[in-house]
């Protein structure tokens, strides 16, 4: 029998990964692909595949427990082969592997500052970042670490990009400027909600918010309170789209594709985006400069039983309408089975949050920073339009963009959602 370890696999680099569900015990048969934990990240929950079949010998960790790419999760007697030493034995990194001969002591020193090159604490916000795939020194990770700075959040001005020990001085020299500046601001914090007894007004029970609602909440408490909303409500004709969609319907169905009207709107989101690229961008770290992207990320917001997630469409630019269809339905379905990894998470440009589906005629969205704008969707209905001398029915989509008054005054948003209206009523448009 072999003796093989079943780790965390790579999660985009994630790091602080909470155990919230032990899947097997010691004993169990499992197949290759059975899900063996269940990890939560601020944002997600997913499952995590075995990557051997066999049986389980050995538990590394109980629920609670925070892990990273690579922990060693359990371990797995596999037929065939010989048996693989001890995890503590085995080298987990090249500095690690050339003192492997030395005594048991002085091997685990020495793997310690290895697994802090990789894994970073920020002390201003408690979070842990990996920073495996940065391009700096080694003196730099220390300062850095010493400062609690997350260099993932840094450009490098070096050769190649690299980050420079004054790239890290300049980033805390301006957060420093920008604590001092907003001083103010602290003296004038409301003060803490009352505490009160429910139970003498009737019976209650407590309910647990999930750890993605906890995460949530303080982050969308904090882009409400740090981002000056603005929202801009617009409706779009989609009489002629549905009418498209409609036709389209039975074929495309017969390819098991659903091809839904959120679909259309993120194509005619990206045209907007592109006539209005100031909208396609995020403030910098000095909140002096914009940061104007040159790709089309598309954040599309899930429910779920545990909480609103929101999984990232890469490259909606660059792809049809049918293989958007597919990815939309694979990905709504990986949040809801939770799937979902980090990196599925990152690198949004724009976020949509459709209640189409539920009901409603307009809602303000909270924008989710570092992005600068957020659109919202109600459900569509039929009005009377005055067209020609007479009134005749069209289907309206009820349209509402929250934007960050910092970066787009009103005259842009209202110009942009006008934009939008025109791009989805009729979805010729779009080829133009």
């Amino acid at each position: 029998m072999t003796v093989k370890n079943l780790t965390t696999p790579d999660l985009g680099g994630a790091a602080d990964l909470t155990v919230i569900e032990l899947l097997v015990k010691p004993g169990d048969t499992i197949a290759k692909d059975t899900p063996i934990v269940t990890l939560e990240s601020d944002k997600a929950t997913m499952e995590v595949p075995a990557t051997e079949a066999g049986v389980i010998k050995d538990i590394k960790v109980k629920v609670g427990d925070h892990v990273s790419t690579g922990t060693v999760l359990m371990t797995v007697e596999a037929e065939g082969g010989e048996q693989q030493k001890p995890a503590d034995k085995k080298p987990a990194t090249p500095k690690a592997a050339k003192s492997a001969e030395k005594p048991a002591k002085k091997a685990e020193k020495k793997t310690e500052p290895v697994e802090e090159e990789t894994e970073d604490k920020n002390v201003l916000t408690g979070t842990v970042q990996s920073t495996s795939d940065v391009h700096a020194g080694p003196g730099v990770r220390q300062l850095a670490r010493e400062l609690g700075v997350d260099l993932g959040s840094l450009s490098g001005t070096g050769p190649k990009s690299r980050i420079l020990k004054e790239d890290v001085q300049t980033f805390v020299k301006t957060k420093l400027s920008q604590i001092q500046t907003s001083g103010a601001l602290q003296t004038t914090a409301m003060p803490p909600a009352p505490v009160i007894d429910f139970s003498k007004f009737g019976s209650t029970r407590i309910e647990a918010l999930s750890r993605i609602k906890k995460i949530s909440g303080k982050n969308l408490q904090r882009n409400w309170m740090m981002i000056p909303h603005v929202t801009q409500f617009g409706e779009a004709d989609i009489t002629i789209l549905e009418d498209f969609r409609q036709q389209q319907k039975a074929d495309m169905e017969k390819q098991n594709v659903r091809l839904t009207p959120l679909v259309f709107i993120m194509k005619a989101v990206v045209a907007s985006l592109k006539a209005f690229p100031q909208m396609n961008a995020s403030l910098d770290a000095t909140g002096e400069n914009l940061i104007i992207k040159n790709y089309y990320n598309i954040g599309v917001a899930v429910d779920t039983p545990d909480g609103l997630v929101v999984p990232v469409i890469r490259d909606v630019d660059k792809k049809g309408l049918m293989d958007l269809a597919k990815e939309l339905a694979e990905v709504s379905e990986k949040a809801r089975s939770k799937q979902l990894t980090p990196a599925d998470m990152q690198g949004g440009c724009f976020s949509i949050s459709s209640l189409g589906g539920i009901g409603g005629t307009a809602f303000t969205p909270i924008i989710n920073a570092p992005e600068v704008a957020i659109l919202g969707i109600s459900k569509s209905s039929y009005k009377p339009v005055y067209e020609n001398g007479a009134f005749v029915p069209r289907l309206m989509l009820p349209l509402s963009l929250s934007y960050d008054h910092r970066v787009i005054d009103g005259a842009a948003g209202a110009r942009f959602i006008v934009h939008l209206s025109h791009m989805l009523s009729d979805i010729r448009n779009l080829l133009l």
